[in-house]
């Protein structure tokens, strides 16, 4: 599932498309008929946590790329995309995506201010929805798209181990310096991964997720399931503090 910088990326990547009609629209989708984009002019592109927003004048539509989502720009798979967007200058495909039409405008849809990659992010807006789920795994709490929106579960396990804390630990136990130790360094590993995604170096960089070996003990990086998210946990029990 690709995180927010990744959609950050797409949304770079498809500006030559803004303010261009679509010249012809198919795909596999039974949310809609593609064909209603026809002769419509893309507003902008916009991007909200792990949502890849396309605007129109009049409506938006909204695509998830879920577990296994995945786009290409001026190429094609084999296999019939979810929908396909041809313009006089290119194309774009996506595939195995969830795709929703809103109608409201996304600023009526979505919280700016939740979104780490966004100008209109809010630590202290943070701050506070975490002060008020004190019961929280911090595992889980990270990856809660209304706090966090664009952290998957990569910068989950990165900025864990980067602060040094049991991912079972609760959001209450974390003193309030520790809480915003969380939330900087959730909003740094952010931009981080965009910059490494960017350089194609993103694996390179990763300290604990996948990893075996704790780089800074030595000691055996421990894999589980966790929280009520059940999401793949790397972390090490030798450096990693549990706060509960």
């Amino acid at each position: 599932m690709p995180e927010g910088p990744s959609i950050v990326l797409l949304k770079e990547a498809v500006e030559m498309f803004a303010r261009k009609k679509v010249l012809h629209a198919s795909g596999n989708t039974r949310q809609f008929d593609p064909t209603m984009l026809e002769g419509k002019a893309i507003r902008n592109f916009k991007s909200w946590g792990k949502h890849f927003l396309i605007c129109f004048p009049t409506f938006t539509l909204r695509i998830h790329f879920l577990l296994f989502g995945s786009y290409l720009i001026n190429e094609r798979k084999a296999t019939p995309p979810r929908l396909s967007l041809q313009f006089k200058n290119g194309e774009i495909n996506f595939y195995a995506c969830g795709l929703r039409m809103l109608e409201e405008s996304p600023d009526d849809v979505y919280d700016w201010s939740a979104d780490v990659m966004s100008e209109q992010w809010s630590s202290s807006r943070a701050l506070q929805k975490l002060k008020a789920i004190p019961d929280t795994l911090v595992c889980d709490a990270i990856l809660d798209q209304t706090i966090f929106s664009g952290a998957g579960n990569i910068i989950k396990n990165e900025v864990l181990f980067r602060i040094h804390v049991h991912p079972l630990s609760t959001i209450g136990k974390l003193s309030p310096a520790k809480r915003r130790q969380l939330v900087e360094e959730v909003v740094r590993y952010s931009y981080d991964f965009l910059a490494w995604k960017r350089e194609f170096t993103l694996r390179k960089h990763w300290l604990a997720h996948t990893k075996k070996t704790c780089p800074r003990d030595g000691a055996p990086l421990q894999k589980a399931y966790l929280g009520k998210t059940n999401r793949r946990t790397f972390y090490c029990e030798v450096c990693q503090k549990l706060y509960v």
